[in-house]
């Protein structure tokens, strides 16, 4: 049996499932209260689903899903500019999740059926390489956090072709994490961070903001046991009012982080306020090119109007969507009168459904809700591949 398989079999074992979940029924049960919790990654809601983890979680621990797809969060200006790049005749490359996902008044998928020139690409390397093989001007639309934010800043440093750029929607996770904890009303009482934006900053950059406000992070990876055992250790904390950063994905996940791709990524980028979509302006929450690569920087390249697009009238079902409700963690899928209905992954109204990231998306996939199977009662145990 191959490596990879057997470590995934060892992160899938149902036996350690079961006594995860049950130690996470006993450790509610003795607070004896609900207690809310946020993984702030969409591919952790991905697992959940997936493996039907939430069938196994107490009734009173609430699990929410936080800002954590980078996608759903690109701002609506931001599309708006890619948008007006593509109609001025401009070619975009951009990732296949990007082509759906509405601006104010269209999306990419839109532009194309006008005309517009649009490539797919699965990696920025791919984009560079459609600059190399012609002579139009190539737009990297570039979306991600910091893992994908360290790639493109990787491109940019070894130097591109003449005529290719980056229209940068990179995002930064910790800034909105406080974000989220500093909300009015916020019953938020721990984190789960993404493991594998940790990679990057590594987990000590969580110290601080749990001392601050006060809240546990538990830096998690993606495998059944993974979440199970993150879970543990973050209810431990919270029930314990120890508020402290743990890092429960150590193979992958170092507390200094990955320094040269830290100082690659703050060599390009630089962190400014900006809005998220449906979450509010974070400060130092959006990356931006730094003025030495201002030349492959094509806000400063071209100049974008998007205020044609501005002064032309939304769909009329966006304003019943709630897509910022649900990455604020204050309401979920099924709280939509547009789930399932209006709004499904083949005719998204909001960017929740486009990405494969998105809390809508996701909760459409495996059925309405993702609690299809269950490890901890009497329905079966997840198959081990």
């Amino acid at each position: 049996m191959a490596d990879a398989a057997v470590t995934e079999m060892r992160f899938r074992d149902p036996v350690r499932a079961r006594a995860l979940a049950a130690r996470l029924g006993e450790l509610v049960a003795g607070a004896g209260r609900q207690i809310s919790v946020m993984h702030v990654c969409g591919s952790h809601e991905q697992a959940i689903a997936r493996y039907g983890l939430r069938a196994s979680f107490p009734a009173d621990l609430e699990v929410i899903m936080g800002p954590g797809c980078p996608v759903c969060v690109t701002d609506l200006p931001e599309i708006d500019e890619a948008v007006a790049l593509a109609r001025a005749g401009v070619r975009v490359a951009t990732y296949g999740d990007m082509l759906k996902v509405p601006g104010t008044a269209m999306s990419l998928a839109d532009a194309q059926t006008e005309g517009a020139r649009i490539d797919v690409v699965y990696s920025v390397a791919q984009a560079v390489e459609l600059a190399r093989a012609t002579t139009d001007e190539i737009v990297f639309f570039a979306s991600g956090f910091e893992t994908t934010a360290v790639a493109t800043a990787a491109v940019l440093v070894a130097g591109p072709p003449p005529n290719f750029s980056v229209l940068s929607a990179h995002k930064y996770i910790p800034p909105v994490m406080e974000i989220v904890a500093e909300m009015p009303g916020a019953r938020v009482e721990g984190f789960l961070a993404a493991g594998h934006a940790a990679t990057i900053t590594g987990a000590a950059v969580f110290e601080q903001f749990a001392a601050r406000h006060r809240r546990p992070v538990v830096v998690a990876g993606f495998e059944p046991l993974d979440i199970l055992a993150a879970l543990v250790a973050l209810v431990e904390l919270v029930v314990t009012g120890d508020a402290r950063a743990i890092n429960c994905y150590p193979r992958c996940v170092a507390r200094e982080g990955n320094k040269v791709a830290q100082a690659l990524l703050w060599k390009v980028f630089r962190p400014i306020g900006g809005r998220w979509r449906g979450i509010a302006h974070v400060p130092s929450g959006n990356l931006r090119l730094r003025d030495e690569f201002a030349h492959v920087d094509a806000r400063r390249r071209f100049t974008i109007d998007v205020e044609a697009l501005w002064r032309m009238a939304p769909p009329a079902l966006v304003e019943h969507c709630v897509c910022g409700d649900i990455m604020a963690g204050i309401a979920a899928p099924r709280d939509c009168t547009l789930f399932g209905r209006a709004c499904t992954p083949e005719t998204p109204v909001g960017a929740c459904m486009v990405s494969s990231e998105g809390t809508c998306r996701i909760w459409h996939q495996y059925g309405g809700h993702p609690d299809l199977v269950a490890i901890g009662r009497a329905a079966p145990a997840p198959e081990v591949p």
